[in-house]
């Protein structure tokens, strides 16, 4: 895990390595497919529960969790240091920096 700026959060929050994700993921498949919740709450339980145990953060939108995952993003912008929002970016969304892709 690693704390990085989320674009869509607007802020720095903990992001998922590969194998974290992973098992989020599994989490986040089984609260879609459980049917027998009785409410949201509880059919997130475990997927919230998982993200708050690992990073100390609460966050109770499992959407917004999936998309914590450091593997979405590109590295640091050389520039202003928030990372760009994809690996294929060529400028930095935040203070536009153009990236040299060649390197």
């Amino acid at each position: 895990m690693q704390k990085l700026w989320c674009w869509r959060c607007k802020m720095e929050v903990t992001m998922l390595d590969e194998d974290e994700y992973a098992i989020a993921y599994d989490l986040y498949g089984k609260m879609i497919r459980n049917t027998s919740a009785s409410s949201r709450e509880e059919r997130n339980k475990d997927i919230v529960d998982y993200y708050f145990n690992l990073t100390g953060e609460m966050d109770t939108n499992p959407n917004s969790i999936i998309h914590h995952r450091i593997a979405l993003y590109g590295p640091p912008c050389e520039n202003c240091g928030k990372p760009y929002r994809t690996a294929k970016a060529s400028f930095c969304a935040a203070c536009g920096h153009k990236r040299d892709l060649n390197i």
